[in-house]
């Protein structure tokens, strides 16, 4: 029990906010680790949050600027972008939820989603349009639509929202740190919105000796998380994504090779 909880904790904190696919990696660990269940479905939800309350830690200078100081332009202007930017994936995920998790929760459209999502990538690294915004402040609310718009590709388990807003942010000429950190701000309301609904669904399910275990999780997710971002925001001020559309493909690759033998 104790390390499957640190091990799914693991995962959860260090790819919420990669473009990897948390989602992704949970269900295919939950599929060879054997665990499944109402407490491993509510577990997931819960050291997701752990992976978000990283994200208001680090990055919580704006979200205060934007709670203390929502009338000056900057505020206003950020505000403006994460509405727009969020409303798409809450308008679809709300619609087909329930039709997502029954249909495309499982191994292999997960495989084929890490696939798709890498190829993606690498064409996204190579035809982008030049960089023009190289700041937080300085997204303009088409721009913010935009990201929205492909964020939905990210309600397909295994294509990763961060990909998927990233990848949309380098399409509209956001630099890969601008583009990374706006992906990390706009999964904070999208991430919380989703995580919110899930608890309430799954409130009747936990006892109270599932506490510790949530708790254990979601702190060891929140270490993780905050540790991949800080390092992330840094790497993608370097270098491409190249790195993780090729780990992606070798692992939706071998995810697909794995089903077909055993199954």
């Amino acid at each position: 029990m104790l390390s499957d909880v640190v091990i799914l904790g693991l995962l959860e904190g260090l790819t919420e906010f990669l473009p990897v696919s948390s989602t992704g990696h949970l269900i295919l660990a939950g599929h060879f680790m054997h665990r499944e269940g109402a407490f491993w479905s509510t577990f997931e939800i819960v050291i997701q949050v752990g992976a978000i309350l990283a994200v208001l830690i680090e990055y919580r200078q704006p979200l205060v600027a934007l709670v203390a100081a929502p009338a000056r332009d900057s505020s206003r202007r950020l505000w403006g972008n994460l509405v727009v930017g969020v409303l798409p994936a809450l308008v679809l995920g709300a619609l087909f939820h329930h039709a997502i998790k029954a249909r495309l929760f499982g191994p292999k459209p997960v495989a084929i989603a890490l696939i798709v999502g890498a190829i993606a990538m690498l064409v996204v690294e190579r035809t982008r349009r030049t960089e023009s915004t190289k700041a937080l402040d300085a997204v303009r609310l088409p721009q913010a639509f935009a990201i929205g718009l492909a964020q939905c590709a990210a309600l397909v388990p295994g294509f990763s929202r961060a990909a998927a807003a990233i990848l949309g942010g380098l399409l509209v000429g956001l630099d890969r740190p601008t583009a990374a950190q706006y992906s990390f701000l706009l999964g904070v309301p999208t991430l919380l919105a989703a995580a919110a609904k899930d608890l309430f669904d799954a409130r009747h399910g936990l006892g109270r000796g599932d506490l510790a275990w949530m708790g254990l999780g979601l702190a060891v997710s929140f270490v993780a998380a905050w540790a991949a971002v800080r390092w992330f925001v840094r790497y993608v001020s370097r270098h491409s994504l190249d790195v993780f559309a090729w780990y992606r493909l070798a692992l939706g690759a071998a995810m697909l090779l794995l089903l077909r033998v055993s199954g």
